[in-house]
């Protein structure tokens, strides 16, 4: 299959934001624009996802996207609600013929790898398969050409900020790790004295996760410092803050932010907080044995590094897989 973009294109997820993003890079890196298709299961399909071995179209419910012909030349997916409609694409496209839809399952499927044509999952999963890919991090939608639009749409909003500008990237409490407002408390006190010594500024930006509280919080320590601290109206400038920053800050509780910081080949610098699993200390450990990542402390220190570049080893990887199809 010569790769073009007539190439039809799906993206399958549940609808999370963060997880059909990762898609949508992907899709951007190969030049499509894709159709965006989000799913819903019945019951008892929704509590056996992902460990159903069989698409099965009857699974989807009528409140999702429908899953049904024609079928795409290109499927990526991610989420254990997405698996039955990939498999069930799959399967139901080969059978009326021809190449049928190539499906790219991003993130451990929980079954079979060989039930799709290509699995992505980044290495500290320790998934492999001879049609596993792995990844150092998590797939996103940050490139050059948009890190230099999303600057540019920014740049007003921080031009009396001096340099250097140094980004923020607060996330919150999840399964794994814990941000209360004990460890926002002296986190925030921290930050604030680092403007101080670098003569520069922050720009900070939380997620759904920080909380009011923690908010509060901050803008209470950050006050009379040079600082800008999106208050959650409108629409986030997390991508202009990646694109101006001179250093950038992040806490460890999200593989994408970390992911997506360290695309931008500047200095990265990791807050650790309380909690951690085993998958999310071989991430952060990955980072820092290849040289993109530091841990906080209470010093920033210029460095360079070849960014990573995920998203265009895997897009080249769909390539070459469709080309030879």
């Amino acid at each position: 299959m010569s790769f073009t973009n007539q190439i039809s294109c799906w993206i399958v997820t549940d609808g999370k934001a963060g997880m059909e993003n990762q898609c949508l890079g992907l899709a951007e890196a190969l030049g499509l624009a894709p159709i965006v298709k989000r799913v819903k299961l019945h019951s008892p399909w929704k509590q056996l996802s992902p460990f159903l071995r069989h698409g099965l179209a009857y699974a989807h419910s009528d409140k999702g996207d429908p899953i049904a012909p024609p079928w795409p030349d290109l499927l990526i997916a991610t989420g254990r609600a997405s698996i039955p409609a990939s498999l069930y694409a799959r399967r139901a496209s080969r059978a009326e013929g021809g190449r049928g839809t190539f499906t790219v399952q991003l993130q451990n499927p929980v079954i079979d790898p060989s039930r799709f044509d290509l699995v992505v999952v980044p290495r500290h999963d320790g998934l492999t398969a001879p049609n596993v890919m792995t990844t150092r991090g998590a797939l996103h939608r940050v490139s050059p050409e948009m890190l230099k639009l999303e600057g540019a749409k920014f740049a007003s909003q921080i031009a009396h900020l001096p340099l250097p500008r140094i980004a923020v990237l607060i996330g919150g409490s999840n399964s794994i790790y814990q941000l209360t407002p004990r460890e926002m408390e002296p986190l925030a006190w921290q930050l604030a004295e680092l403007p101080k010594a670098l003569g520069g500024s922050l720009m900070v930006t939380p997620s759904r996760r920080t909380g009011e509280y923690n908010l509060a919080i901050l803008q209470k320590a950050l006050k009379d410092v040079p600082a800008y601290v999106w208050n959650g109206q409108g629409d986030n400038p997390y991508y202009g803050m990646l694109a101006l920053a001179d250093f950038i800050i992040v806490t460890c509780d999200s593989v994408n932010m970390a992911s997506e910081a360290c695309t931008t080949g500047k200095p990265v610098y990791v807050i650790d907080l309380p909690g951690g699993s085993d998958k999310f200390r071989r991430f952060h450990q990955s980072l820092r044995d290849d040289g993109l990542a530091r841990a906080f402390a209470d010093k920033l220190e210029a460095y360079s590094y070849p960014p990573l570049n995920d998203v265009q080893l895997v897009a080249d990887r769909i390539r070459e897989m469709m080309k030879h199809e």
